[in-house]
């Protein structure tokens, strides 16, 4: 059991690692050219972008990547 645990939390990583580097990165000029106003239309039908599942995707795997670490941290498995 302890042995699939460790798989999973393997895969988990590994896929955690690709989805950040996914990611694009976050430019701060762009807020200064943008007028720096969060209430353009991008940013209120964000949650349904690519870049808004991949946030909540990365925030999700991440939660579950800190259950599995503290799940074999713990030695439930013998």
């Amino acid at each position: 059991m302890k042995l699939a645990v460790t798989i999973v939390y393997l895969v988990l990583a590994a896929v955690l690692t690709a989805v950040v580097l996914l990611q694009e990165g976050k430019d701060p000029r762009d807020a200064a050219i943008m007028g720096g106003s969060s209430e353009t239309f991008f940013s209120k039908n964000k949650a349904h972008t690519r870049e808004g599942m991949m946030e909540k995707l990365t925030s999700v795997l991440a939660v579950v990547f800190f259950i599995f670490s503290v799940v074999l941290s713990l030695n439930f498995f013998k």
